[in-house]
């Protein structure tokens, strides 16, 4: 996939190129070695040559493990392993239900791909689905929430008055890595993701969505005490007409960030965030997502009744803290960054 402009923004709103060959040109990353480090894993595609610790660390506290008769990247939990998960569950149905004030949802794990608009979302990630065939049906076990919660939405009778909503859903979802790819709790096939979909009438409305959202997941990643750092994937133009938006966000996480300059819209969103993990061996695994849409709606049907009586589409707000495996994963990665610098190993 072809990259895209990238700077590093301050807190400040200072902005610097940064020049992927010569990353000590760029003062702020000499005081900020988390993010260099993003940098050279992610975007300069130096990779750790080691397993991360996690992998060790979570057979022998025994908390999770392979499953030697299942498919690769599914696991099996233990006791303490479980209490920990139902934890990080409750504490996401927390942020989401009493903190954000949202809806919570279920809907079903798999769907029928002779249904066009199911056919369409699936498509987007075709070499990474799970699919079957039952009485000569096509079927696909889903790779994230949004298939039933569109389809729900699409379903329901919505005014202007009522917006913003905002829907949870505890969402147990399903990616076909590549084998290879699959690393301990990092990256898995079978995780659960407790998503937060966030429905405005517009782009300002939008906006305010996706910051109460960021807002809540910085708290979620400060209080956590994981190592993390920040990114933006960002539409140059959107980028440049909300620059201040920008550094509001940052004045929230107190931290630069680095921000890839998109030429045109490649995905549904406009922008997206990344709170993204740092691991013991310098890795890197993303964790909470906010994601700024403006195509969707439409296209699935969602809308929303306006003043004037006329059926407009919604801006979308997705988002996700991250899946309750990479947030035990971020977790041991910490405790063994504890532990190599001598300090006692908690959580």
């Amino acid at each position: 996939v072809e990259k895209g402009e990238l700077i590093i923004l301050e807190t400040s709103g200072k902005e610097y190129p940064l020049d992927l060959q010569n990353l000590d040109a760029c003062p702020t990353l000499s005081q900020h070695p988390l993010l260099k480090q993003f940098i050279l894993s992610e975007e300069v595609g130096q990779l750790p040559h080691e397993a991360p610790p996690h992998i060790k660390l979570m057979k022998k506290l025994e908390l999770v493990d392979y499953e030697p008769a299942s498919d690769v990247g599914h696991f099996r939990y233990y006791p303490k392993g479980a209490l920990i998960k139902d934890l990080l569950q409750e504490y996401a149905a927390e942020i989401a239900i009493r903190n954000l004030h949202a809806i919570k949802i279920e809907t079903p794990l798999i769907y029928r791909l002779d249904q066009p608009d199911i056919a369409g979302q699936a498509a987007r990630f075709r070499e990474k689905d799970y699919r079957f065939k039952l009485d000569e049906k096509e079927f696909v076990l889903r790779f994230a929430g949004d298939f039933g919660l569109f389809r729900m939405m699409r379903d329901a009778t919505i005014s202007y008055k009522q917006l913003p909503i905002r829907v949870y859903e505890l969402s147990h979802s399903f990616r076909f890595e590549q084998s290879g790819e699959c690393v301990g709790l990092r990256r898995l096939r079978a995780f659960t993701m407790p998503d937060i979909h966030a429905f405005g009438k517009d782009l300002e409305q939008g906006k305010d969505e996706f910051e109460a959202i960021f807002r809540e997941y910085t708290k979620l990643a400060d209080t956590m005490e994981v190592d993390y750092v920040v990114a933006f994937r960002v539409v140059k133009e959107f980028y440049e007409k909300n620059k201040e938006w920008f550094i509001k966000l940052l004045g929230v996480t107190k931290r630069p960030a680095l921000i890839e300059l998109l030429a045109e819209m490649k995905h549904y969103w406009i922008v997206k965030s990344e709170h993204q993990a740092i691991d013991s061996v310098g890795g890197a695994g993303q964790l909470c997502t906010v994601q700024l849409d403006i195509e969707d709606s439409e296209r699935y049907g969602i809308l929303y009744v306006d003043a004037d009586g006329k059926k407009k589409g919604c801006i979308i707000v997705h988002s996700s803290m991250g899946s309750t495996e990479r947030w035990i994963y971020a977790m041991l990665e910490k405790a063994a960054t504890m532990q190599k610098q001598g300090k006692p190993p908690m959580l």
